[in-house]
């Protein structure tokens, strides 16, 4: 089978062109990671969803697809983490530590990625050496050069394609619990309803710094997601007072030296903290976004003693 009869579901004209069912999604996008697509097809049938906006069965097909297609390359863990950062608005990669702090309480993080756009001086071993020994990162490129190749469609195109939120919504190590950052708010809810139809019962999703699941401390914000398979919206309130941006550009931020305690900056310990009491507050259903907090400050007080024993 080739990708045209799909491409004329979405494509055939208004009042005539529909959206994807789950299962032809899930076709589709087998019959492109299995290289039985001519490149023009994936490339219009993805630019036809990018300007028409996709629908959650689809997104929800899509991934079942590349689960289907990658299996079992992955440890199983507690949480999933998805870094594909796009990087408009990126500055230093702070939800690492916030993994690693979560990692600290014995959770199993399991983190994938790609991350050029962000910083394409920053390799795997870079992100592996801030994120701490106990996280696992594997970039995309090792897991998948099938979806690698359809990510790299952005430098031909010129737009990002679904297959961005696709890999958000990967989870190759098969966590019980997900956490995912978008760029776009729309996002939050479109995620979280195909998480549903794929079975999956906990997951939290925010805004976050450059589409990173990084959150900024001096605002509110709202987290979409699933708790025991139903949906919620959260409001999580400021933990700072300060009024700035994430990421300033007059306010750079060594991570590693913010982790070893070598430098101060209250900010970036915020972010840290904070993000890492959403991923905490995902993990424990019965925990308050307080008990969460105090949590992660705790860690954060104790980490140089954590790390001590595992030297």
């Amino acid at each position: 089978m080739t990708l045209a009869s799909f491409v004329r579901i979405v494509a055939q004209g208004k009042g005539r062109a529909r959206a994807l069912t789950l299962a032809e999604a899930q076709e589709a996008m087998s019959v492109i990671l299995e290289g039985r697509a001519a490149p023009e097809a994936v490339g219009g049938l993805l630019m036809v969803l990018r300007l028409r906006g996709e629908e959650p069965q689809e997104i929800a097909g899509f991934t079942a697809a590349l689960r289907a297609h990658v299996s079992g390359v992955l440890p199983a863990a507690d949480l999933d983490w998805p870094s594909y950062a796009a990087g408009r608005s990126r500055g230093a990669p702070l939800y690492l530590l916030a993994a690693r702090l979560v990692a600290q309480s014995g959770v199993r993080v399991s983190m994938h990625g790609h991350n050029a756009f962000q910083n394409v001086t920053m390799t795997p071993q870079d992100m592996r050496m801030l994120a701490g020994p106990q996280v696992c990162y594997d970039p995309l490129t090792d897991l998948c050069p099938e979806a690698f190749a359809l990510l790299g469609l952005r430098a031909d195109l010129g737009l990002r394609s679904c297959i961005n939120t696709v890999l958000r919504m990967w989870n190759p190590s098969r966590a019980t619990a997900t956490v995912q950052g978008v760029f776009h708010p729309s996002y939050r809810s479109l995620q979280a309803q195909a998480a549903e139809m794929l079975g999956q019962q906990t997951l939290s999703i925010i805004k976050g710094g450059g589409g990173e699941f990084e959150r900024h401390p001096s605002k509110d914000i709202v987290c979409f997601g699933l708790r025991s398979g139903q949906h919620i919206q959260h409001k999580a309130p400021a933990l700072l007072l300060e009024t700035r941006r994430l990421h300033e550009e007059d306010a750079t931020v060594d991570p590693m030296a913010l982790w070893q305690g070598e430098t101060r900056d209250a900010f970036a310990q915020a972010t840290v903290t904070g993000t890492a009491a959403l991923a905490l507050w995902t993990l424990d259903p019965d925990a308050t976004l307080a008990q969460a907090q105090a949590k992660a400050d705790a860690l954060w007080s104790n980490r140089a003693a954590y790390e001590g024993c595992l030297a």
